[in-house]
């Protein structure tokens, strides 16, 4: 365990489409940090279990789980990003903050722009090789349970992914590159 001030995770969490993973990446550019990505680690199983047989999981979460908690215990700042839909899989991001004595905040990506969230599923192109982006019908569909604890909740139809990554890093009290 690390009491280190300068360990925070940071869980960006929404249903797919919203900009989880454009505003992952303009944290990382404003501030070094860990990324990890629960599309690439499961896309990376699902591979292998392609070539074995079996579906993933779980185990996209396991991983990141034990990647985050091995990162926050050397100190640094790790950014996760995961539609995070259920209770069960933010209290698990809570537990790997609290685990490591780390900082963390929990921020909720939504678009309320029906049309512009619909728009950017249905013209994502996936740069993972092997990942089928999800349809409009399978995103409303989705299982995302309602947060019943507290949260930033950052709107990206009304603001761009920089300012997103800055309101998160502002929140979090932790320095900007370039400020």
């Amino acid at each position: 365990m690390t009491n280190s001030p300068s360990a925070t995770l940071i869980v960006l969490a929404g249903l797919p489409g919203v900009g989880k993973t454009q505003v992952a990446r303009a944290i990382v550019a404003q501030r070094p940090a860990v990324f990890l990505r629960i599309d690439a680690i499961e896309q990376a199983i699902a591979a292998t279990r392609a070539q074995h047989g079996g579906s993933v999981g779980i185990e996209g979460y396991a991983v990141a789980y034990a990647l985050a908690r091995a990162n926050l215990a050397l100190g640094q700042t790790v950014v996760a990003d995961s539609v995070n839909p259920l209770e069960v899989t933010r209290a698990a991001w809570r537990e790997v903050a609290r685990s490591t004595g780390a900082a963390s905040i929990e921020v909720e990506l939504v678009c309320a722009d029906l049309v512009e969230h619909r728009r950017r599923v249905e013209t994502r192109a996936s740069d993972l090789p092997g990942l089928v982006p999800p349809t409009w019908a399978s995103v409303q569909a989705h299982d995302y349970v309602p947060w019943s604890t507290p949260r930033l909740v950052i709107d990206t139809a009304r603001v761009s992914s920089d300012e997103a990554a800055r309101r998160i890093l502002a929140a979090c009290a932790l320095p900007i590159s370039g400020s």
